[in-house]
């Protein structure tokens, strides 16, 4: 059997684990423990993920990030051992990320909310040029607006060309480096 296929189940966008959890992907989880690790500490802390998260959840409490951060010493291990069998059946990420872009729910990403978002994380300015890009990339259906469809499409879209360059990479360079 296919891994990770369950017949009748065709609509469901998010790749999945044995449990039926979402289906964590290691090199992504290593890239969110990066980016949640400010400091390059190799730990996180409460601080580290409120610096980061409070970009997209303004009012999320204190005792959130408590809770979300375990133990005091909370490694790469820790995050993975906790995310890898997860059973969040109805979870779906890429839809949860989608609605912070899209705080007026209305279907499309909020070009000011993502500007915001983009220059709170110090990417710095986001200008009229750069959301054109954006949305000619990312618009699928050619609508002029970055729908849940579209934005999924880019999601998974940018991860094939993070796989290409890496395999292109790795072909160019090539196991015979040892001169």
């Amino acid at each position: 059997a296919m891994s990770g296929y369950r017949p009748g189940e065709e609509d469901d966008p998010v790749p999945r684990n044995e449990l039926g959890g979402v289906l964590v992907d290691e090199e992504e989880l290593k890239a969110a423990f990066d980016f949640f690790d400010v400091h390059k500490k190799g730990t996180l802390t409460p601080a580290d993920l409120k610096q980061r998260l409070g970009v997209f959840y303004k009012n999320l409490p204190a005792r959130e990030y408590k809770f979300l951060i375990s133990e005091p010493d909370f490694t790469y291990k820790t995050l993975h051992k906790l995310l890898v069998n997860n059973e969040l059946k109805d979870f779906d990420p890429v839809k949860e990320a989608f609605k912070v872009y899209d705080p007026h729910e209305t279907g499309f990403i909020d070009i000011e909310t993502l500007k915001g978002i983009f220059s709170n994380l110090g990417f710095g300015e986001v200008t009229q040029e750069d959301v054109a890009v954006l949305i000619e990339t990312a618009d699928v259906d050619g609508d002029g607006k970055i729908s849940l469809t579209d934005f999924r499409h880019m999601v998974s879209h940018s991860k094939k060309v993070e796989g290409d360059l890496e395999h292109m990479h790795s072909t160019v360079a090539g196991p015979s480096q040892k001169r």
